[in-house]
């Protein structure tokens, strides 16, 4: 039998492979709409982040999108920054903890495409429209 005691948490290297594993079984189509997005893990969104979001606690904040969405793109004025998701290791494990009734894989899987969906100009509210009529 395995007790909690012995379990261990996921490290970041682990998180990176979830979220590898995550963006690979996305359809080819929409990753390649997503090819220059860099995707990243941290264990917390820093101050500056939180700050900017006017957020306190750092457990709320599961992943961030930073870039300017495709349809604020312009071919005449290109960014110099890449299109970045950061996804938040400790509140994803606090999540998938609190929640218990899906594989963490899976949850890290719904943080990136939520991120993604930004990266596609998606509203939090226009996203969380169509969850409502998915499931």
């Amino acid at each position: 039998m395995t007790r909690p005691a012995d379990l261990i948490a996921p490290s970041l290297e682990d998180f990176e492979d979830l979220a590898a594993d995550a963006f690979s079984s996305l359809p080819a189509d929409f990753r390649r709409l997503c090819s220059r997005v860099e995707i990243f893990v941290a264990d917390f969104a820093d101050g500056e982040t939180l700050r900017e979001l006017d957020m306190k606690d750092p457990f709320e904040l599961t992943g961030v999108y930073i870039g300017i969405d495709l349809t604020q793109k312009s071919v005449s004025d290109p960014s110099g920054e890449p299109d970045r998701v950061i996804l938040y290791r400790r509140p994803i494990l606090d999540e998938w903890a609190e929640r218990g009734d899906l594989p963490l894989g899976e949850l890290v899987t719904h943080v990136l495409v939520h991120e993604i969906g930004h990266h596609f100009g998606l509203s939090d509210e226009a996203m969380h429209a169509i969850e409502d009529q998915v499931g």
